[in-house]
């Protein structure tokens, strides 16, 4: 009997040494306020969002979600307080284990990540183009109100000037970043996602400067695969 015993606690020890070697992504949560809803931790495949793991929040406000990693590549945490309202954050994944801080009100706007390396790296990116925005969105402003007296057709003008003006300095930005940055999986993701209607020669630029390493990730594939459609696009 007592060997029995010792083979079944043996036996569900190893289950759960198996189940802990599976989930090698551990995303912490918290999120101030939250008394009910359901948190996602999900991806996109291809064309679909494909959800990881789940756990529905009965008010306790801290939460853990896992899943198994293969390589660092962007997640999305959401959640959906009810069925008409649903929010996400969405952050690189490596792994080991990501926190995500956050409040129910501006679930999006208020989160604090800290995790992957990637994550910084992502995180300097988007406060550079922040800071960006806003001297870009100041000097629209500025210039708009200095038209204010123009004709409509000026106005018009002047403002469609300034908008292609904004956002050829943030691509620019954003291509320069991604080149100084060839060593993280982020520089092929910012190409692919942040990017997309700039020149084949710029993608191509960016792809090679990557590392070898970068250019054989999930978003160094992808960044081929989308030049290569491109060029045989134009072909056709």
């Amino acid at each position: 009997m007592k060997s029995f015993l010792a083979v079944l606690i043996g036996l569900i020890l190893c289950s759960c040494a198996n189940d802990k070697q599976q989930h090698n992504f551990k995303l912490k949560g918290y999120v101030k306020g939250l008394k009910k809803g359901t948190v996602y931790l999900q991806k996109q495949e291809d064309s679909t969002v494909i959800t990881l793991d789940s756990l529905e929040v009965k008010g306790n406000p801290n939460f853990e979600l896992h899943t198994n990693l293969e390589e660092p590549e962007v997640l999305y945490l959401k959640l959906d307080k009810n069925v008409k309202d649903e929010e996400m954050i969405v952050f690189f994944a490596d792994t080991g284990t990501t926190e995500i801080n956050s409040t129910l009100k501006l679930f999006n706007y208020n989160a604090k990540i800290k995790g992957s390396k990637q994550q910084e790296v992502l995180d300097d990116y988007l406060t550079m183009i922040t800071k960006s925005n806003n001297r870009n969105l100041d000097m629209l402003q500025s210039n708009f109100e200095a038209l204010k007296n123009s004709p409509d057709s000026i106005k018009d003008k002047s403002f469609q000037e300034q908008q292609n003006k904004f956002l050829r300095l943030k691509y620019s930005a954003t291509i320069n970043f991604a080149l100084n940055n060839r060593d993280s999986e982020v520089a092929p993701y910012l190409a692919i996602y942040e990017v997309p209607n700039t020149s084949i020669r710029f993608l191509d630029t960016i792809y090679n400067a990557l590392d070898n390493d970068i250019k054989a990730s999930k978003y160094g594939k992808l960044l081929k695969d989308t030049i290569d459609k491109r060029k045989e696009a134009e072909l056709n």
